[in-house]
């Protein structure tokens, strides 16, 4: 059976500006190759309702789970969660136990109403746990919906993770040469890649140190595989005369 799918949906106006780096993306996709998981697609959309709905109606269809990220706080451009209420066609109203929790926890002179739209989820949805901030993601369906904040979004995927579905761990291998242009190997790794249809094999040109080379990534579920295809491509390095270097370039 076929490992599940995922994909990452990334919300707000931050990151299509260049005001904020995102470094989720990064972080999930490590934790899901690691549970089994392949992340399939990344889309980052501004904070417009009807891209946030459309592209949470198109992903959650074509992919097993689908992740958000970001618009989730309690300003006027936190609309995430109403957002998700709409792709799902359900109500978008208290949750009655958030809510009561965070205003224990905040107390009530301090809850106002901005800090009360982030007990507000889709009819339906259940609380992700936030040991950091109190106020919880959610998730809906095969939806999970999660905070922009890197902090914030890691604790929520990790009170997440037990959740979801598992399937074989996906890997990755590396080699490298210092001094190699990829037009030379483009023909035999072309090749290899034919040979090992079950791994994917990238190949990434660097600088380090005012100097440049290609790493060539094999990625799968089959460790076996991963070693073999690895075992070609330094064998084709070293045919063209490059020394290959096990890893990845530091």
């Amino acid at each position: 059976m076929s490992n599940p799918t995922a994909a990452i949906l990334i919300i707000g106006n931050e990151i299509l500006s260049g005001r904020t780096q995102d470094t989720n993306v990064n972080f999930l996709a490590k934790r899901l190759a690691a549970r089994g998981i392949e992340l399939a697609e990344v889309r980052v959309v501004p904070d417009v309702p009807h891209r946030i709905i459309t592209a949470v109606v198109q992903l959650r269809a074509s992919y097993s789970m689908l992740f958000t990220t970001g618009g989730i706080g309690p300003t006027h451009d936190d609309i995430t969660s109403e957002c998700i209420a709409a792709a799902f066609g359900v109500p978008w109203e208290i949750h009655e136990e958030t809510f009561a929790a965070m205003e224990a926890y905040m107390g009530k002179e301090h809850f106002n109403a901005a800090r009360q739209r982030m007990a507000t989820m889709p009819r339906g949805a259940k609380p992700i746990n936030n040991k950091i901030s109190m106020a919880p993601g959610f998730t809906i369906g095969n939806v999970h919906v999660m905070a922009g904040v890197p902090k914030i979004m890691q604790a929520m995927y990790d009170a997440l993770e037990p959740t979801l579905p598992t399937g074989t761990p996906i890997t990755m291998r590396a080699v490298y040469g210092m001094g190699i242009l990829e037009g030379a190997i483009a023909a035999g790794l072309s090749a290899i890649q034919d040979r090992f249809a079950d791994v994917d094999l990238g190949s990434y040109p660097f600088r380090r140190d005012g100097a440049g080379g290609v790493a060539i990534v094999a990625k799968g579920t089959d460790p076996k595989l991963l070693e073999s295809a690895i075992a070609e491509v330094s064998q084709l390095l070293a045919a063209q005369g490059f020394d290959p270097i096990q890893g990845e370039p530091e």
